[in-house]
């Protein structure tokens, strides 16, 4: 893949759309986001020991990894829409 959104390219991912969406909803929400790419960003797999454990053990099938808060939330897929409409409606209650 040549980009995290999954919109590059001849076919379009419509999960991969769809979690980029969200997470500059978040961002918007105030929310802190970090998005890695293991092709285009190694070390920083390398450099999270919960990560690299993972993928030491059970290879790049444990991808992609969702954290919040530095705990793993999601393991070997993303959050489904209404996950992750939730999310995205509880923090925007924070908003002021």
């Amino acid at each position: 893949m040549c980009c995290s959104t999954g919109v590059c390219g001849p076919d379009v991912d419509p999960v991969l759309a769809a979690v980029a969406g969200w997470l500059h909803q978040l961002k918007d929400c105030g929310v802190r986001v970090e998005r890695y790419n293991l092709a285009q960003q190694p070390i920083a797999f390398a450099q999270n020991g919960q990560v690299k454990d993972l993928l030491q053990k059970e290879g790049i099938t444990v991808l992609p990894l969702v954290f919040v808060d530095g705990e793993i939330a999601f393991k070997g897929a993303y959050p489904d829409e209404a996950t992750r409409q939730a999310w995205l409606t509880a923090e925007k209650a924070r908003l002021p």
